[in-house]
């Protein structure tokens, strides 16, 4: 048993010194292998902690998988700090977006929906834009709460030329409710396009004078995103002061419904005034019309056509047309009512039919007789008397 128990304390000492071994090699090998586990576990920990992180100023962040492409390659955009499920719009547009979506290729753009976390990815094909480059990956939210933003981009073969000058050195800013003046007129109650005048009253909050600056005034309805068009407005709004800028706005013929007039001036939204279109009735109220009219008058050309092509029988129609024809003649002449003269003929015939007095004209002139069946005015009608009687 003394045996046994030596032999067990000495297993368990060299089980310690081992395990005391192993603890001071991996202490030994530590900064060798902690750099690049740290190395490795990295970009996990980056996605799994702090993904969708911001800029330091609070606006989301784009990021381009190339700085540079030609026409038919791809792209891939990447972004984060976006608000969760809204949906994005990317383009390729050039001279830096200045002049906005026209100078952008819109017909080749895309739309993604981030995630529950703000972040997108998604591959846009390489398109050359309107405008020459400079060009830049515009990204802007479709609905909610506006925020964009842009990553420089450079499409290979695209032409390049220098930024325009800008025309205003001026800051302007709406100081005064904005309205909408005009009234529709009888046209527009029959489809014709309706139009009012924006009137916004605006300040020069800048150090330079503003001179004909150029505004953009777009008008949208319901969810979709505003339809905008470049307008210049000829004056100048001098540094500190203000003044009265007056736009038409024009909607598409037939329009009605709710719309929504926004006015932006340098990539800036300053005013969005709601405008009630009413329903034009008159194109109604000739739809209506038009579905009556048309089958009435198809049915009267139809009983035209039929009444010209049914044939006639041409003695029943010639005897009764000349038999009306006189007996209208007489009557006018006679002073009577039309109708009069036959009913006072038959009324006499039948009066001397009744006293025998008639005479052989008469009888003949019965309807019911013609000329070669009338009765004889030499045939004795007396009755034979019998026999024995005086």
């Amino acid at each position: 048993m003394l045996r046994t128990a030596r032999t067990a304390q000495r297993a368990v000492r060299r089980g310690r010194r081992r395990a005391a071994a192993a603890l001071v090699l991996c202490l030994a090998l530590a900064p060798a292998l902690l750099p690049t586990a740290a190395a490795e576990a990295a970009p996990y920990a980056t996605a799994a902690h702090v993904p969708y992180v911001t800029a330091a100023d609070g606006k989301p962040t784009v990021r381009l998988s190339a700085k540079e492409a030609g026409k038919g390659g791809t792209l891939t955009v990447t972004g984060r700090g976006w608000r969760p499920e809204a949906l994005l719009t990317l383009l390729i547009c050039g001279q830096n977006m200045i002049g906005g979506t026209n100078a952008c290729a819109n017909g080749d753009g895309r739309a993604v929906t981030t995630d529950a976390h703000g972040a997108f990815r998604r591959k846009l094909p390489v398109a050359e834009p309107p405008k020459p480059c400079p060009c830049v990956v515009h990204v802007a939210t479709v609905t909610g709460a506006a925020a964009d933003a842009e990553a420089p981009f450079t499409v290979a073969g695209h032409p390049v030329a220098p930024l325009p000058k800008e025309r205003t050195g001026g800051r302007l800013a709406v100081v005064a409710q904005p309205r909408l003046t005009g009234s529709s007129n009888l046209l527009t109650w029959f489809g014709a396009p309706a139009q009012r005048e924006l009137r916004v009253t605006v300040g020069n909050l800048g150090s330079a004078p503003a001179k004909d600056p150029v505004f953009q005034v777009g008008t949208s309805h319901g969810v979709f995103a505003p339809q905008w068009a470049e307008q210049q407005w000829r004056g100048t709004v001098p540094a500190g002061k203000k003044a009265e800028v007056r736009l038409p706005v024009e909607l598409p013929a037939g329009a009605h419904g709710d719309y929504l007039v926004s006015l932006k001036y340098g990539g800036k939204i300053l005013v969005e005034q709601p405008w009630g279109v009413g329903r034009p009735w008159g194109v109604t109220l000739f739809w209506v019309l038009l579905c009556v009219v048309v089958p009435t008058a198809v049915f009267r050309i139809g009983m035209a056509v039929v009444d010209r092509v049914r044939p006639h029988l041409p003695g029943r129609d010639r005897g009764r047309s000349a038999g009306r024809t006189r007996t209208a003649a007489r009557t006018h002449a006679a002073g009577r009512p039309p109708g009069t003269g036959k009913r006072i003929r038959n009324r006499t015939a039948r009066e001397r039919a009744g006293d025998g007095t008639g005479t052989p004209d008469d009888s003949a002139a019965l309807p019911w007789f013609t000329p070669d069946t009338a009765p004889s005015t030499t045939t004795s009608t007396e009755r034979p008397t019998s026999k024995g009687s005086a």
